[in-house]
């Protein structure tokens, strides 16, 4: 489990293609990778990945052609900018909301407007997860944990301050770039519950 603050934005290093479309991927932190016990689960922009070797300053990743194929993580070239965050620990601060680290699904971004100090960016989602996004609600985009201003049909604003900017991938997007897309826990539950069987 994770929360959607980000700890780290780090980069990918280098991409290994493995037979039957799996990959792996090195990537660059400012985590102390030697320090992270192997097995454990990093999410990589929204998309929880096991830890399988460290090295100084870096660490890798295996990615199956499932989860590729899934998420943004099969467009990822040597450099692509990418949001980390380990795994909740009991005790932690829950800054954000439970972010599980498996993608619904993938969008786009339709515009960036500023507005203040912020930037307003609205993202178009997948048909199968627009029932899910709410004003006021979760979403996490690329694994950081958002709240919704508004939707209007599959487009939903969020808000983003210059430190999110700064500190994550935000910073970097452009018009028509694709992400990740988590939605909120609680809404997977309650529209399952409302199902006719």
């Amino acid at each position: 489990m994770f929360t959607g603050i980000i700890t780290d934005l780090g980069s990918v290093k280098a991409i290994e293609k493995r037979p039957g479309g799996e990959a792996r991927f090195e990537i660059s932190t400012s985590y102390k990778a030697d320090e992270i016990p192997l097995g454990s689960s990093i999410a990589h922009n929204g998309v929880c990945l096991t830890l399988v070797e460290t090295g100084p300053g870096w660490f890798s990743v295996f990615a199956s052609l499932e989860t590729l194929d899934k998420t943004t993580l099969g467009g990822w070239d040597v450099g692509s900018p990418v949001n980390l965050e380990r795994a909740l620990k009991v005790g932690d601060e829950l800054g954000g909301h439970i972010v599980s680290g498996h993608v619904d699904g993938v969008g786009n971004v339709v515009s960036i407007e500023p507005e203040g100090e912020s930037l307003r960016f609205t993202f178009e989602v997948p048909e199968s997860i627009k029932k899910f996004m709410a004003p006021k609600g979760s979403v996490a985009i690329d694994g950081v944990s958002l709240t919704v201003n508004e939707v209007n049909g599959a487009l939903f604003g969020v808000n983003i301050i210059p430190h999110t900017c700064h500190v994550t991938t935000f910073g970097k997007y452009k018009v028509g770039d694709r992400v990740n897309l988590e939605i909120d826990m609680l809404a997977r539950y309650v529209a399952r519950l409302l199902e006719k069987d």
